[in-house]
């Protein structure tokens, strides 16, 4: 596999922000990295009620692939992966979208499926957790979809619902701060579909770990923690107990945005959204009965990385 001879990296345009990860492999089967960026542009909004790509979001997102382009080559990639998840899934105008940022940043995007897009998920946040700890309920928060995948050693099973922060945003809180009708009515669409986890994935009411991903999950934990300035390693593996994440729900559910945004932790550019994935967060671990989250920032970008990555390479 010559093509990954040096760096590689992994582009993930999912509904709320994209993401770049720029690594090679530490030997141990893990990742070292060089460049983590992200950058929200919002692709999917509007995707839902319109079934479209709003000409804006496209044009900023394009921007940040070009962006993402100059970086990669400054790292002298030589294997990328990038991939389109929900939003894509759900946009009629999608093909028109992948010709774009294949023009942008090089190479064209994958439209994952939610079944892969769960398992790439789950290989990139239990590559550093040791098995004995599991098996791992994973679940990946993002803009319109959440992923949850199950396993040990590797992903057993997943499922996806059309949940996420930008679409219960758009769908459901329409006042600012939301009404309790509206936060009512954003985590009961969400316990609906919660169902559908239970029935495909039984083993998630019993996971020997629930790890949470993404930036709902994380921006909790950064929250709680009161991190002025973002650092992955603080928030990386913190964990979130129950009642945190109650807690800091109940903070920024009961603020208007003007007021949110001085939380620190929270990114001015999260602030519209984060309610609403905060209010699929307290859904997931009310129905689950989760006492505590492991959050991980190692996700479907690691794991797009690692599966560019030879065997003999990564130490495997």
């Amino acid at each position: 596999m010559n093509e990954a001879a040096g760096p590689v990296a992994a582009i993930d345009c999912g509904t709320n922000s994209i993401r770049l990860l720029v690594a090679s492999p530490d030997g141990a089967g893990g990742l070292t990295a060089h460049e983590r960026l992200m950058r929200i542009t919002r692709l999917g909004a509007g995707v839902d009620a319109t079934g479209r790509f709003a000409p804006a979001a496209v044009d900023r997102t394009l921007d940040v692939l070009r962006e993402y382009r100059t970086v990669m080559d400054g790292h002298g990639v030589t294997a990328t992966r990038v991939t389109a998840t929900s939003a894509a899934r759900d946009a009629d105008d999608c093909e028109a979208f992948m010709d774009a940022a294949e023009a942008a940043v090089g190479a064209r995007p994958e439209l994952l499926s939610a079944e892969e897009e769960g398992r790439l998920s789950f290989r990139g946040a239990t590559a550093g957790l040791d098995p004995a700890d599991g098996p791992f309920l994973v679940f990946d928060l993002g803009g319109g979809s959440t992923e949850f995948s199950m396993g040990s050693e590797a992903c057993e099973a997943t499922v996806s619902i059309d949940v996420g922060c930008v679409r219960l945003t758009e769908k459901y809180l329409a006042h600012d701060p939301p009404q309790p009708e509206e936060l009512v009515a954003a985590i009961s669409y969400t316990e609906a579909w919660m169902d559908d986890v239970v029935r495909g994935l039984p083993e998630a009411l019993a996971p020997g770990r629930v790890v949470g991903l993404a930036g709902t999950v994380s921006t909790v934990a950064a929250v709680e923690i009161g991190l002025e300035v973002y650092d992955r390693d603080r928030i990386h593996h913190f964990t979130l107990s129950r009642g945190a994440i109650e807690d800091v729900f109940r903070t920024l559910a009961t603020e208007a945005r003007a007021d949110r945004v001085h939380n620190p932790g929270l990114e001015a550019a999260r602030a519209d959204v984060i309610v609403g994935g905060c209010c699929a967060l307290v859904a997931i671990i009310r129905t689950l009965g989760i006492d505590e989250v492991l959050v991980s920032e190692a996700d479907i970008l690691d794991g797009l990385a690692l599966s560019l990555i030879p065997a003999e390479r990564a130490g495997r």
